[in-house]
Formats: structure tokens, sequence, C-alpha cells
């Protein structure tokens, strides 16, 4: 009873041994007591931008550190603890100390999980696109659905949605859509999602009801502060061009030019923003958009290995798809990457996402411990099923 009892301790406690090694818990300590330092000296809220930043990193370093060094202490507790009731044959301390193992178990499960939001920008807000692909109007529905889809994945996480921009398709569905996305770690779980989607079902706009793929891209930017003095935007640099906003709901701003669209020159990079009345907060949130994206391509750039999104051809069709959706003639939704497959489509459609984005993010654990880069999928290293 206890060997077997200090045999699951260990196995936690090595769990927790790996943690340490990746998040560096004794160095967030250190941070954390030099942070609270410079928070206690004079002039510290003079710069409140500045304060802000330093007060969610102490706040973001205490999620990380404070709960796997805390883990450890107690796990350690217990295996003593354990070899003292083997020792003295102790039974009446055995099922209290079981209760604790099982505890420990589901709380190194669930900081394993947290390790894989420790990226430096996971627990931003995110810019979320998506943009119809191969498939014409169907693929503008499909583009819709998917929009409706992280919709109410983001409500089911108290994340706050807002439009940024919403091209509709010609017939039915959207072009294209953004939304920025607000709430803890927003970036961290949606990052999962960026790549090619591939939908296959009964077309509802074929009189003959034929079987139909579609495709549509999604893609996740993090919201990065704006006094991040990584990237500097030299207005010389900029095209800046107004029009008219458009679209469902948009009739209260298209009397005059608040839409805002914002070509940066040198990198090709296009933004644009029509949700505020205010042509003036348009500029600005296209203005934040196109600043998370310049830093975050001069991240990719240093990277060792440059993941693409839409794989080999960087085209938004078949056989660069992260994930299958399948209709007709059965329901199944499989994820290209990690091999998860949900036989309940409508579910997943309905938001229910977790089974997906937890895969991925072991996924990227295990190859970053691995050593191995982001882009180095491998289908067969996890594989679930789930009806």
């Amino acid at each position: 009873m206890y060997p077997e009892l200090i045999e699951r301790l260990g196995k936690v406690l090595e769990r927790v041994k790996s943690l340490e090694d990746t998040l560096n818990p004794e160095e967030g300590a250190r941070r954390i007591r030099e942070l609270e330092e410079r928070m206690g000296q004079p002039g510290f809220w003079e710069s409140s931008e500045r304060a802000q930043e330093v007060i969610a990193e102490v706040k973001r370093l205490k999620r990380e550190v404070e709960p796997v060094l805390e883990l450890s202490r107690s796990v350690r507790d217990a295996i003593e603890l354990a070899r003292i009731g083997e020792a003295e044959n102790d039974q009446a301390t055995l099922s209290e100390l079981e209760e604790e193992a099982r505890k420990a178990e589901e709380a190194v499960e669930d900081l394993e999980l947290k390790a894989t939001l420790s990226g430096p920008h996971d627990a931003a807000n995110t810019f979320l696109s998506i943009h119809a692909g191969a498939g014409g109007t169907e693929a503008c529905d499909w583009a819709n659905m998917l929009a409706r889809m992280y919709t109410r994945f983001c409500e089911e996480q108290g994340f706050d949605v807002e439009l940024v921009d919403r091209v509709d398709g010609e017939e039915a569905g959207v072009r294209s859509v953004t939304y920025l996305i607000k709430g803890p770690y927003a970036y961290g779980h949606l990052r999962a999602e960026a790549g090619v989607h591939r939908l296959v079902r009964i077309s509802p706009f074929d009189a003959k009801s034929r079987r139909q793929t579609s495709f549509a891209a999604v893609d996740a930017i993090p919201e990065m502060p704006e006094t991040d003095k990584d990237i500097e935007i030299n207005t010389n640099d900029i095209q800046v061009d107004t029009f008219r906003a458009g679209g469902a709901g948009g009739q209260h701003v298209n009397k005059t030019d608040s839409a805002v669209r914002i070509t940066h020159i040198p990198s090709g990079i296009v933004v644009k923003c029509q949700n505020e009345r205010s042509q003036h907060s348009n500029r600005a949130t296209a203005m934040k958009m196109l600043r998370s994206k310049l830093i975050r391509e001069e991240e990719k750039k240093r990277e060792a290995e440059f993941e693409k999104l839409y794989g080999e051809k960087g085209e938004i069709a078949f056989g660069s798809q992260i994930r299958s959706y399948t209709l007709q003639p059965f329901t199944l939704v499989k994820d290209h990457r990690t091999g998860v497959e949900v036989g309940n489509a409508n579910a997943v459609l309905d938001g229910k996402l977790m089974p997906f984005i937890e895969a991925y993010l072991k996924l990227r654990r295990r190859e970053s411990k691995n050593g191995r880069g982001s882009s180095g999928r491998d289908p067969k290293s996890e594989t679930a099923t789930t009806a």
C-alpha cells in the first residue's frame, strides 16, 4: 500500500521537477522580488503605462511561479510523511495521503497545461482574423460558421469579443472578418487555431445537393502594448486611406469616410478597421494591429524555425489544412497536427474547442522539450477520439 503510494508521489514529483526545469521558478521568484522593489521606489507611478506593465508582469510571474513551488513543497512533504507512515505501519494516515496524491496528480496536470501558455505574448489579447479561401460562396459561408464558432468559444472562456473589420460575401457569409479578443491568455489559446480549416458537407447552395469542400484561413496575432519600443513605424512608410464603411449594421457610419485602411509599404502588410463611428478611433485600432503584426513578423524572423501557417505553397486550399470538419456522409472533426478526433461536429461548431487546443499546447510543449521546432508536426504524437 505505502510503496505504491510513494511510487505515485514520486512520479508526480518527477513531473514537477520537469516543470521546474522548464519554468525556472527560482529565477521567476528572483524577478518578482526585483520588480516589487522597483514598485516601492519613488516616482514609480509617474508613468502609469509603464507601472501597469510592471504590475502585469508581477501578476503573470506569480501565476507561473508560486503554484509550482507550492506543489513541489507539498509533494515532498507527502513523500516524507508516507515514508514515516510506512515505517510505523500507520494505516490511519494512508487514506489521507492517497487523497493528497490524487489532488497532486490533478494539480500537476493543470500546471503542465498552463506551462504551455508561458510564451512571451501568451497572456495577451489577440486579433483573430478569418478569411474565406477556395470555394466561392461556400467558403464565405464556412468563414461565417467559423466566426460563430470562435465567438461561442470566447463566450464560454469569458473573453470579450470586439468586431474590428468585416467584409461580407457577395451572396452569403463573410469574405473576411477580424475580431479583437480580450481576456487572460486569449492569444495563448487562440494561436492554436491559426491555419487552414477544411469543411466537407452537402452544399446548401447547390440545387443538386452535392457534397462540397470549402476552406477558410484563421490567423491570430497578439495585441502588443503601446509602450513596446521594439518597432518604430516611420510615417513615411505607411499609406493611410479612408473610405465609407459598409456591411450589415454599418448605416450609422457609412455617411462619412470613417473606415481606415493602412498599408505598410516596406512589408506590404495591410490592416483595416471600420467598426467605430470615429475615423480617429478606427485609425488608432488599425495602427495597433499594424504594430502587432510588424512585431510578430520580426519575432518570426528571429526564430530558429519559421512556421508557415498555410503549408508549403501558402495556399488556403486542399493539402494545407490543419483541421478538417466533416458533416457528410458522417460527422467528424480531426486535427491533422495532433491526431485528435471529435465525433460530435455540431458541439465543436458550437465552440467546444478545448480538446484540440489542449492537445496542441501539449504537443508544443513536448516539441520544445525535445528541441523540435513548432512546425515539426507528427500526427501520431497524440491521438484521442471523443464521441
